[in-house]
């Protein structure tokens, strides 16, 4: 698979990012939001911040992208988590 650049990580993150952001964002609306989400948003930017530090310490081709990977697999990964259906509980 070849590596993806620049651009297309840019803007597959601007994506994920409004697609969670509006998931998020309804659910909190409606009250369904789960306090662990709430902790997942945190710890998931920290977690980004510090892989992308990381990224720019090693040396790489294309430090750009290097340092946004962290925050394109979290935006995507929540995405698809959160685009799921979820089961109603009882």
């Amino acid at each position: 698979m070849p590596r993806k650049t620049s651009p297309l990580i840019w803007t597959e993150l601007a994506a994920a990012s409004w697609e969670t952001m509006a998931w998020r964002l309804g659910m909190m609306a409606l009250g369904t939001l789960p306090a662990a989400e709430y902790q997942r948003m945190v710890t998931e930017k920290l977690l980004a911040a510090q892989q992308s530090a990381l990224a720019l310490m090693l040396p790489m081709q294309d430090l750009g992208t290097a340092a946004l990977a962290p925050w394109h697999r979290a935006a995507a990964a929540n995405a698809r988590r959160l685009r799921r259906p979820r089961r109603r509980r009882r």
